[in-house]
């Protein structure tokens, strides 16, 4: 008996486990995929972790007022490093152009589809439906 409330017991925390990491990941129905928005600002930082990779980039709006940072997110690290991205894509102070997707429900923030480093002509391409 005590085997089986112990089998029992593992089957719960396992079931639970998988339930969390489901609910965790989110769904896309916040992004516009029939809009593409392009700005031009100054990367502030680019996270490369799990579950996905995140771009923000200060945007100036208006003369004399402060930035607006934009989120951008982008799929995850291992499908990035496959499509020739690196950690190293994209640094704070960077001048980029970015075109995505953007939100719904109009704040600052939308899916990733194409950022070029003004610089230096670089071209990164993804598609976070994809995944």
């Amino acid at each position: 008996m005590e085997k089986s409330v112990r089998s029992a017991l593992a089957l719960l925390v396992v079931g639970a486990l998988v339930s969390a990491l489901a609910l965790a990941h989110h769904s896309l129905a916040m992004y516009d995929f029939a809009r593409l928005v392009s700005i031009r600002g100054t990367v502030k930082t680019f996270q490369w972790t799990n579950p996905h990779v995140v771009l923000r980039v200060d945007v100036p709006e208006k003369a004399g007022e402060p930035a607006v940072t934009w989120s951008l997110e982008l799929t995850n690290p291992a499908d990035l490093a496959r499509s020739g991205w690196t950690p190293q894509a994209f640094a704070p102070g960077n001048e980029v152009i970015v075109q995505f997707n953007p939100l719904r429900n109009g704040n600052h923030g939308g899916a990733l589809v194409k950022a070029t480093q003004v610089k230096t002509g670089a071209v990164f391409a993804t598609d976070l439906r994809g995944r």
